[in-house]
């Protein structure tokens, strides 16, 4: 299975999601900030990271840029309890997933919704990886 880092400053957030993941089989790494998240990313190998947009000090817009600069094809999960979209502010996770992001997520999530994002994610991730037959240089 995979290798997840979560990114988020509410610790009873960060349990739920790595509960839901480690019974889904998948290795997962927590960080409680966008500084931290990023020095665990950068001497782990990880497969998906969810990043919470909104945290003290480095927020998760900002580690993501940061993460993309490393390696562009790490998917990305951004997930808030406060998507904006509103009069009052714009929609933070749309621009997430404008800037970069695979996808979003608003909390709080099923974690059905939790569980299709990071499989869908996986196997996106995988297929660009994953060199195709002419690539390869074999015939189809």
């Amino acid at each position: 299975m995979a290798k997840i880092l979560i990114v988020d400053d509410d610790s009873a957030v960060q349990a739920t999601i790595r509960l839901l993941l480690e019974r889904a089989g998948h290795s997962v790494v927590v960080a409680s900030d966008g500084s931290k998240g990023l020095a665990i990313f950068e001497t782990g190998d990880f497969d998906l990271l969810f990043l919470d947009i909104f945290m003290p000090g480095m927020d998760g817009l900002e580690t993501m840029r940061l993460v993309h600069h490393q390696r562009p094809l790490v998917p990305i999960i951004v997930i808030s309890g406060n998507p904006g979209g509103t009069a009052a502010g714009p929609d933070y996770l749309n621009m997430a997933t404008k800037l970069g992001a695979v996808t979003s997520l608003q909390k709080p999530f099923k974690p059905a919704a939790l569980l299709a994002a990071v499989a869908g994610c996986l196997e996106t991730a995988a297929a660009v990886s994953r060199p195709t037959d002419r690539a390869a240089g074999n015939a189809v």
